[in-house]
């Protein structure tokens, strides 16, 4: 691989193919001043020894090295000064979970279907030895990090579940599934629970990938029936965000337009903008190949690149002279544009491709970073100060005290609602007013008589029980008394209904304001709370008994200085006269009479009784309609002014006395310096904030040490 072959994979296409891929930089051009040209890789050669094979072979493979002048060089020379940065910022903020905090990295995501070649490819790109086997091998992300080092020694480590584990190349293979089985369990299931390799090597390229299990639709022996699903899911997961550069790997024995890994790939980019393709397996299926990475049906924006992987016991020099020859001396893959073939040309591609995505994505990831800093530090200043003395405490809970008598005051007596515009349910009075509004409907429908239905047949039953030895024209009290405790046991039960109800939402009013202002003390929260109902049943218990007094007034006795009463007796007192002729006089004996404010009334009935009876049941009837409406308006009036009494009570003085006695009384010692234990859900939000605090500012000083540096992209 001597010097003209590097120039002519790194340079544009001039071939007969005309390279349609040929650009590989996100569809922007990257500043000459930002990337240096890769250096031309070495062309010392150095001998190999082969391993351990028979004579025969051995004599043959080493008449094939060195027909193929094998020589050991690196895949990709190191960045200049200003280009490793980036990609070292990156891995750091990685390091530093900062996607945990929704901020998105730019990502070299690599997918394939099952048995593609995917674990070759990064074999190849790593010069390590990956788990192989049969099923899936990757069962959890691998997030493989490879540094060109400049010692012949490489060191290479794992990291998952916060710890770090030091390895070889001899025991990679083995320590990678050691580690899978620890975090993924031994079965053959899958974990999104990632594995971090990191790869410190000479002659490795500068990248960071992340390698997801192969796609497979049937699930084999040992693993769970939704496999599929589980897989598609968690590349979907790391290939949606659009900082994501998806390395599709495919095998050239497929058609590519029903690979699973293009269908998911092309779901989330349809442009293939952030889209390489790598084709494995070329030298099993070399027909047709040369059409298929040129025309391109699948839309993979940033090009194809073709490559031979290590096959048996090849060494990785060994298989790239050998991916060399083939790709020189083949009949048909020859004719693949020298830019689209090779494990070299594949990493070039895809170190230009991450420093450029990463070059263009850090403005926009310090926004983000600064962006949740500022909100974390902002949430954090609307925890409360942690109480530290007894002092403290008490200032603390009088202001809590205080703003929530504000605030009840405003939404249960004041009817102001700034404070909650868009919770009706809060909007106190109105409720309040709607309650009692219905209070009164239900009041007026219980009696449940019609008026004009079976007219005056109650009256004139009771007159004739109360009937004694006394001067006549003299209507008895007793019977209207009878007829008046009838009708107030009806709807005798509708006020207690009504209190129970109505307390029911001052108390969830009540409760909600005191949990919203004492949130962040569960001690006080509970204090309260438990106060707020021993409170609200109590003043509950003292509207029914004071709503029962009223009720029994109302059956005990009638009496009124309302004037209405009079004057309503008096207007229907004057269909007497009509009603009276209509039964009795008027010759044609109509069945039915019009009585004013009361309707239509069967009369054929009434004939048969004399006509005092019917005047005196008439006057009765007239008596009972005017005062019941009296009855009913007073039982409305007293109930809204004693529930604003009530409420006034509640908020002005009773609510405080016995939170106070909740928190401080005896069954309660030390309630205020209970305060001072910060509840958990707020400490576990303090904690988690600081956490975030502190992972974003060190995220923000990693790329600030390099952003005086960069020059960002233009589009």
């Amino acid at each position: 691989m001597g010097k003209n072959k590097n120039k002519s994979n790194t340079s544009s296409s001039s071939s007969e193919m005309g390279g349609k891929h040929a650009q590989t930089d996100l569809g922007v051009k990257p500043s000459s001043t930002v990337f240096a040209k890769f250096e031309e890789e070495s062309s010392s050669s150095v001998s190999l020894a082969p391993r351990a094979r028979n004579e025969a072979d051995q004599q043959q493979h080493a008449v094939s090295l060195k027909s193929l002048n094998v020589k050991e060089a690196p895949i990709v020379s190191s960045y200049n000064d200003k280009i490793r940065p980036l990609l070292d910022a990156v891995d750091k903020l990685r390091n530093l979970m900062v996607m945990e905090e929704g901020i998105q990295l730019p990502t070299i995501v690599v997918v394939g279907d099952q048995s593609s070649g995917k674990s070759s490819v990064l074999e190849s790109l790593a010069s390590i030895s990956l788990p192989r086997g049969q099923g899936i091998c990757t069962r959890v992300p691998l997030i493989m990090r490879l540094q060109h080092h400049s010692s012949s020694e490489p060191e290479l480590s794992l990291e998952y579940n916060g710890k770090v584990e030091r390895t070889d190349e001899a025991r990679v293979a083995e320590d990678i599934v050691k580690a899978t089985d620890d975090i993924a369990g031994g079965g053959k299931g899958i974990s999104n629970t990632p594995l971090t390799l990191l790869v410190k090597k000479n002659g490795v390229p500068d990248l960071t990938m992340v390698d997801l299990p192969g796609i497979t639709r049937v699930p084999v022996h040992g693993q769970p029936e939704n496999i599929y699903d589980q897989i598609k899911d968690m590349i979907m997961e790391y290939i949606n965000p659009e900082q994501s550069i998806i390395l599709n790997v495919l095998s050239a024995t497929v058609d590519f337009t029903t690979c699973e890994s293009i269908r998911m790939s092309q779901s989330v980019d349809k442009t293939g903008e952030r889209t390489l393709a790598v084709v494995t397996k070329v030298d099993k299926a070399p027909e047709g190949l040369v059409e298929k990475v040129t025309g391109d049906d699948v839309n993979i924006g940033l090009g194809y690149v073709c490559v031979r992987n290590r096959i048996g016991e090849e060494t990785y020099e060994e298989a790239r002279a050998f991916s060399d020859q083939l790709f020189q001396t083949h009949p048909l893959l020859s004719k693949i544009d020298k830019s689209m073939v090779g494990v070299h040309v594949l990493a070039q591609k895809l170190v230009q491709i991450q420093a450029t995505s990463i070059a263009r994505s850090l403005p926009e990831i310090v926004k983000k970073i600064d962006d949740k800093l500022n909100f974390c530090l902002s949430e954090l200043n609307k925890l409360p100060k942690g109480l530290s003395s007894f002092a403290e405490a008490i200032t603390a809970f009088m202001q809590i005290i205080g703003s929530s008598k504000e605030s009840l005051s405003k939404i249960l007596v004041r009817g102001e609602f700034d404070e909650y515009p868009e919770e009706k349910h809060k909007h106190g009075t109105a409720r309040l007013v709607e309650l009692l509004n219905q209070y009164s409907e239900e009041l007026h429908e219980c009696d449940g008589t019609d008026v004009a239905s079976n007219f005056l047949m109650q009256e004139i039953r009771v007159l004739g029980e109360a009937k004694r030895m006394s001067l006549p024209n003299f209507l008895p009290r007793s019977a209207f008394l009878v007829i008046l405790q009838g009708k107030v046991k009806g709807i005798s039960s509708i006020p207690i209904r009504f209190v129970e109800k109505i307390w029911g939402y001052i108390e969830d009013v009540m409760i909600s304001v005191l949990m919203k202002h004492s949130e962040n003390y569960l001690q006080l929260q509970l204090c309260a709370k438990r106060a707020g109902h021993n409170l609200i049943a109590k003043m509950k218990e003292r509207s029914v008994k004071w709503m029962m007094e009223i009720v029994e007034m109302e059956k005990q006795t009638d009496y009124t200085c309302n004037p209405e009463y009079v004057t309503e007796w008096q207007k229907l007192m004057n269909n007497l006269g009509g009603f009276l002729h209509g039964v009795l006089g008027d010759e044609h004996k109509p069945p039915s009479f019009v009585v004013d404010d009361i309707g239509m009334v069967e009369v054929e009935v009434f004939r048969q009784y004399p006509r005092d009876l019917l005047s005196e049941a008439f006057d009765l009837k007239m008596r009972m309609i005017a005062y019941w409406k009296v009855v009913l308006r007073r039982l409305v009036d007293s109930m809204a002014l004693h529930l604003q009494l009530s409420i006034a009570n509640l908020v002005n003085k009773d609510m405080e006395m016995k939170i106070v006695t909740e928190l401080m009384g005896p069954n309660n010692a030390g309630g205020i310096e209970k305060m001072l234990e910060e509840s958990p859900a707020v400490a576990l939000k303090r904690e988690k904030l600081k956490k975030s605090i502190n992972k974003l500012k060190e995220s923000k000083e990693v790329v600030g040490k390099i952003m005086d540096g960069i020059i960002t992209y233009g589009d």
